[in-house]
């Protein structure tokens, strides 16, 4: 297989009044893997590292959010999860898509859960990366990350130094972060559109919902991922959930932060490639 590009794998989907942008490589079962939130933030950014890997048995498919990287920025009628759940589904329906699995990170996995609870018979299996679930437990509420999260936009504005620090808050090894991504999520927050959509949807706790009450009803088998070092959404959250939803198992990498698909992409892709293939 040629080595994947972001060019190469860009497409558009219109969804009503949407243009959503997304990137497709390989063919088979579908996996569609959704990003997590945070100003700049795009499906390539999040899962570059994992396309290629995916794409040798599954067809991938890699959607920006409506408001996110390339896709349509408009102000969401309904709460976080349910208008991308149903935008989503018509996207797929559009496709010709009935029935995928699910890889989502932070808010694509919130995005992920709340399609599975609305869609369930359209959802094969659920890799949930740190979701952004708004439950208070015995770590700070609100995170490090959250706080920065909510305030990127705040007081003197974006900057390419407060980009930086949200960055190095999402993982555990700040080197991480190479300077061409930094460059591109900062100007993907700064572009006009992008920044007035943002204050306008600001990220606060009454526009997710409150899916810890829900997840007894998830009974897709589902892998949930964390890193022991998240400071977006701590791993205590990973435990309440493992008790709460019935066909569930638990990874944990340490050394990681919030973004296990790009700290641990090798170890990752192979966790779960094998997931989606077990019996």
């Amino acid at each position: 297989m040629e080595a994947l590009t972001q060019d190469g794998t860009s497409r558009f989907s219109k969804v009503g009044d949407i243009d959503l942008h997304y990137h497709e490589a390989g063919a088979g079962s579908t996996v569609v893997m959704l990003h997590g939130g945070g100003p700049g933030a795009a499906g390539w950014t999040n899962f570059h590292k994992n396309m290629a890997a995916f794409a040798h048995s599954h067809r991938v498919l890699v959607p920006d959010l409506p408001g996110f990287g390339e896709s349509t920025k408009r102000q969401y009628p309904e709460l976080i999860g349910a208008f991308n759940a149903r935008v989503l589904a018509e996207w797929l329906d559009g496709l010709g898509l009935q029935k995928v699995h699910f890889v989502g990170n932070s808010l694509g996995a919130h995005v992920a859960m709340k399609f599975a609870l609305d869609f369930p018979e359209r959802v094969g299996r659920l890799v949930l990366m740190a979701p952004s679930i708004q439950l208070a437990t015995v770590s700070p509420n609100p995170t490090e990350g959250a706080k920065l999260l909510r305030t990127y936009y705040h007081g003197t504005g974006p900057s390419l130094e407060r980009m930086r620090q949200f960055l190095n808050v999402l993982v555990h090894a700040p080197d991480l972060i190479d300077e061409a991504t930094l460059q591109d999520r900062y100007e993907r927050s700064i572009r006009p559109e992008v920044v007035e959509w943002a204050k306008k949807m600001a990220p606060a706790p009454h526009r997710f919902e409150p899916l810890w009450q829900n997840l007894g009803d998830l009974k897709h088998r589902s892998l949930l991922v964390w890193g022991r070092d998240d400071r977006v959404v701590p791993i205590d959250r990973a435990i309440f959930m493992l008790h709460q939803m019935p066909d569930v198992r638990l990874h944990i990498f340490g050394n990681c932060g919030h973004w296990a698909m790009l700290e641990h992409s090798d170890h990752f892709n192979r966790l779960c490639l094998d997931f989606f293939r077990e019996e």
